[in-house]
């Protein structure tokens, strides 16, 4: 009987890169970090890229040789089909970076490569929040809105690798609030975290007399201090309040946008503001009560993802999976 194939997944992020060894069921052995150290410049990058794949296999007790194939995940814009980074924000100087092509001269074995949203997405729809579900649609709150659109083992990537840029379609056609993308009414500039805090800033300018969100705002050390928001909420500030039922509101009209589009069986939520917890699920719900058709309304399971910061690396395991599944079947 032969042993089950394991893969390795590589999410590399702005600061670290972290990768796993994974196997056939999603399991992934623990779990290796080394620092991007974009500064150093891309041919380092590649670099570290390589010394993370064999540090997380060494980690999972593997060889070389035990494993069958790597995917690689990385965030900014690209090339999906040819494997290459294009002009990453987050990763300046690169610039046109060959990420599959260099690490399959490396390693010789088949190399995937994906977006980070995308990868993520798509590790919650095999193992994570999604394992049930045929067709998911993940939207990712953190500094921005990130996400990724899964249809029956098929993850969006557009025409020109720009699909499932879910935190850029338009909730608000006037000139109210710029993105970070340098474009008006995103709904990432809306409802990312940087967005609440933004909004909250906003919001207490305005407040005469006591007020207990800026009291915490200003207590915080935090560098993105949504979670204060949420607290302030929670003690009962009307300011921060009506912040959250916003904030869902506009996550909400995200999801009907979707619903109404993909019509997939689930919308999860990932990233830092799930802290928030079931409250601020269920207000989001909600609202996707009053805005989607019934019919989707009522039969869209909407939760919380389950992977946490594993999503990527777990995601791009599985983008390797599927090419190998493919080359084995003669897909092209």
């Amino acid at each position: 009987m032969s042993s089950p194939l394991l893969y390795v997944g590589l999410d590399v992020g702005g600061t670290t890169m972290k990768a796993a060894v994974v196997d056939d069921h999603g399991k992934a052995f623990p779990s290796s970090t080394l620092p991007t150290e974009a500064f150093k410049g891309q041919e380092h990058g590649l670099n570290q890229m390589c010394a993370t794949i064999r540090k997380a296999i060494a980690a999972a007790g593997k060889s070389e040789k035990d494993i069958a194939a790597i995917g690689v995940a990385t965030p900014g814009t690209m090339d999906i089909p040819n494997g290459i980074i294009l002009d990453p924000p987050n990763l300046k100087p690169w610039q046109n970076v060959p990420v599959r092509k260099h690490v399959h001269e490396v390693f010789g074995i088949p190399t995937a490569f994906q977006n980070d949203a995308n990868a993520a997405a798509f590790g919650e729809y095999w193992v994570g929040a999604g394992r049930e579900a045929k067709s998911m649609v993940m939207f990712t709150l953190g500094t921005g809105i990130g996400g990724g659109v899964i249809i029956n083992d098929f993850v969006l990537e557009g025409q020109h690798s720009h699909g499932a840029e879910v935190g850029h379609m338009k909730i608000d056609l006037g000139k109210n609030r710029r993105c970070g993308c340098g474009r008006w009414g995103c709904l990432e500039a809306f409802a990312s975290a940087k967005s609440v805090v933004k909004r909250a800033e906003e919001a207490v300018a305005r407040v005469t007399g006591p007020s207990i969100l800026r009291d915490l705002l200003k207590a915080t050390d935090e560098e993105l201090p949504a979670k204060v928001v949420f607290q302030a909420a929670d003690q009962g500030d009307e300011v921060a309040k009506k912040l959250v039922l916003d904030t869902a509101y506009y996550l909400a009209v995200g999801a009907t946008n979707m619903m109404h589009l993909i019509d997939p069986d689930m919308i999860v939520y990932a990233g830092g503001m799930t802290a928030a917890g079931e409250p601020f699920l269920n207000q989001i719900k909600g609202y996707i009560n009053e805005l989607a058709f019934p019919v989707p309304a009522e039969k869209t399971i909407v939760r919380y993802a389950k992977l946490g910061n594993d999503a990527g690396m777990i995601g791009a395991a599985a983008c390797a999976r599927q090419l190998v599944m493919k080359l084995a079947s003669g897909t092209p």
